[in-house]
């Protein structure tokens, strides 16, 4: 067993470090169809004004408001797609469904069930007002208005808006290209019989997931030969290919840890280890052209722990997100959290209420090696290194994974 050369760099410091050196992607343009999940690299700004038209609110009669009160001809109508075809004149009324453009000499909408229509003369209320039961053009957006701004996430909503305005493709950051691999002389593919002392490689597939989750395109590259030349030859291969490589596993001090070594022949390792439980071999390094390498631990939850503080925040910057960081929530701790002397811990909790507060509950033993204690985790505990722990009780911010 060697013995480290690598510092241990506090976890905090290890994150700023590796966004320093993380760059943003370019831009390309992609039709909507495709941009679910995606970044805006440029501010969408309305070429036009929403909506285009005076359009009803209601089904009912176009009238204007002066009429309020009278008995008025009906003179036609307005139905959505097929606008009347002739404009309003006083003392008459044009039928409108919703959706229908309102016709020229019409400032106002009488919905349905407040007329009374017999045959083809509609009975109106008085105390009408202009304006009543349409949107005005404008109403939603000006001409010229930044509708979205560059970094937004584009979900329904967003991708709804741009194809309300017309716009049929969006400028978006690339995707980052992952190369992923595992290592180990211990590990099968998942679903062969492991032989004495082997076992599935789990890593890769949670790691896939949250790499996808993450918005990377991967390409999986299997189980890494524990041998050092066929090893860099399948790593030089890939970095031809990608953006990123993350591999799992190998990245300790044992005779058979072979990452560290590679990283460090193939460009610059800027962490070797960091002051993190779980997670304490983290590595991270630059390559040549821009690229980025992550080594994370084997222990299942090193792995993914590791994977949400460093990881998937550089590769959210590479597509030129805002938000780069998991949104955090205030939560009541509802367990006595014990602290370790050296490192930052991120301890796995369940999220629980209790009357208008959130309970943090902790998922049973923190073992690195146990990946139950992630599974349906709703959130991570930050422990400050130390002596005394967190008190139960006391109000802490936590890391959200997913909601309750």
């Amino acid at each position: 067993m060697r013995v480290s050369a690598y510092p241990l760099v506090d976890a905090e410091a290890a994150a700023l470090l590796v966004l320093e050196r993380t760059p943003v992607l370019g831009a390309e343009r992609v039709p909507l169809i495709d941009c679910y999940g995606r970044v805006l690299a440029k501010d969408v700004v309305a070429p036009a004004q929403l909506p285009a038209f005076p359009s009803s609110a209601v089904d009912g009669f176009a009238v204007r408001a002066a009429d309020g009160g009278k008995s008025l001809q009906v003179a036609g109508e307005s139905a959505a797609g097929r606008p009347s075809e002739r404009d309003l004149e006083p003392g008459s009324a044009i039928r409108i469904l919703t959706g229908g453009v309102l016709p020229a000499g019409a400032d106002c909408v009488v919905m349905l069930e407040d007329v009374k229509l017999d045959g083809d003369v509609v009975t109106v209320p008085g105390g009408l007002r202009p304006g009543q039961n349409f949107h005005a053009p404008g109403a939603d957006l000006r001409a010229g208005e930044r509708v979205l701004p560059a970094g937004s996430s584009l979900g329904p909503a967003e991708i709804g808006l741009a194809a309300a305005l017309g716009l049929a493709d969006l400028s978006v950051g690339r995707r980052p290209r992952v190369a992923l691999m595992s290592t180990g002389d211990e590990l099968v593919e998942v679903g062969e019989r492991p032989g004495r002392g082997q076992i599935p490689d789990s890593n890769r597939w949670a790691l896939l997931a949250a790499l996808r989750e993450a918005g990377a395109e991967v390409r999986l590259l299997g189980i890494g030969p524990d041998e050092p030349e066929a090893l860099r030859r399948l790593v030089a291969g890939a970095l031809a290919e990608v953006d990123v490589l993350v591999t799992s596993g190998g990245v300790s001090v044992g005779t058979h840890d072979l990452v560290k070594p590679l990283l460090e022949s193939l460009g610059d390792v800027h962490v070797g280890r960091v002051k993190l439980k779980p997670g304490k071999p983290f590595t991270f390094a630059t390559l040549p052209d821009g690229k980025l390498a992550f080594g994370l631990p084997g222990f299942p939850v090193s792995s993914l722990v590791t994977f949400e503080v460093f990881v998937r925040p550089a590769l959210r910057k590479m597509q030129g997100h805002a938000q780069l960081d998991r949104p955090t929530l205030p939560v009541r701790l509802g367990y006595e959290a014990r602290a370790t002397a050296d490192r930052t811990e991120y301890q796995r909790v369940t999220l629980r209420r209790d009357g208008r507060d959130l309970v943090a509950v902790s998922t049973g033993s923190q073992s690195s090696s146990r990946l139950m204690s992630l599974a349906g985790a709703h959130a991570l505990v930050r422990i400050p290194p130390g002596d005394h722990g967190i008190n139960e009780g006391t109000i802490v911010e936590v890391m959200i994974l997913s909601l309750p």
